[in-house]
């Protein structure tokens, strides 16, 4: 299989500086990893020479962002927590996403929401009404519970860490929405395993009589935003793919480029 990719028009046009782009794809391929990756391993993952990968971490290591741990694995340095904490301080994710939403409201007609964490909690950060004259009843910005029927609830949980899932769901109780929500834990247990493995979480009628849901991932779950829309069943069914696409173009929006 070729691993020549096309870049979008869009990327092309856009004025880049190749080291710093590796060096950010260097930083979210370490973050994605469970426990830190070896410098051969971001070498291919990365596409790039033994060499200038050794160069671009001794850069990093010495920024701070990166450190070197046991068995030569590279890990995220302490640094990296300025970042989050200057992200959270001085951008809310619902100004951030929002632009995307309305972008996807428009594109599919449907009324679509960014979900992500809060508090420990998982939360609607942001909602755009559809345009098509008959639209699901929406969920309403701020919205909190009931993660265990919602499409985007799901898919938080199943891309959340064991041990933040585990609490989670320690501290909620899991009532029906409908007659179609799951309830048991272990079920819910094997459905998320389905969602990461898909890379997308669907809510068939779980949460509401008649309503569908399609969630996708930021950052193919690293982050903890998600991107999702509703529709009745009738016209959920009939353009669910073409939502999965619009949802994905969307997601891809909201990362950053690392290449």
């Amino acid at each position: 299989m070729s691993s020549t990719k096309t870049v979008p028009e869009a990327e092309q046009a856009r004025p880049r500086v190749q080291s710093a782009a590796r060096a950010v794809g260097i930083l979210m391929a370490v973050a994605q990893s469970e426990k830190g990756l070896t410098t051969r391993e971001i070498s291919e993952r990365m596409g790039i020479g033994r060499q200038a990968t050794y160069h671009l971490l001794h850069t990093l290591v010495g920024a701070g962002m990166l450190v070197r741990g046991e068995r030569g694995r590279y890990m995220l340095g302490l640094r990296i927590g300025s970042l989050a904490e200057g992200f959270a301080r001085q951008l809310a994710p619902s100004e951030h996403l929002a632009p995307i939403v309305r972008e996807l409201a428009q594109e599919t007609g449907e009324t679509s929401y960014a979900s992500g964490w809060f508090s420990n909690e998982i939360t609607v950060l942001t909602v755009a009404r559809g345009s098509n004259p008959v639209t699901a009843a929406e969920v309403s910005q701020g919205h909190m519970g009931q993660a265990h029927a919602r499409a985007s609830g799901k898919l938080l949980l199943a891309y959340a860490s064991p041990n933040a899932r585990r609490d989670y769901l320690d501290a909620h109780e899991l009532p029906p929405s409908t007659e179609k929500t799951i309830t048991d834990r272990a079920d819910l247990e094997a459905h998320f395993e389905q969602i990461r493995e898909q890379g997308y979480s669907e809510d068939l009628e779980e949460f509401a009589n008649g309503l569908c849901c399609l969630a996708v991932p930021l950052d193919g779950g690293l982050s903890p935003f998600a991107l999702s829309l509703s529709a009745p069943r009738e016209r959920y069914l009939v353009n669910r793919d073409k939502y999965l696409a619009d949802l994905r173009r969307g997601a891809e929006q909201g990362a950053a480029p690392t290449k």
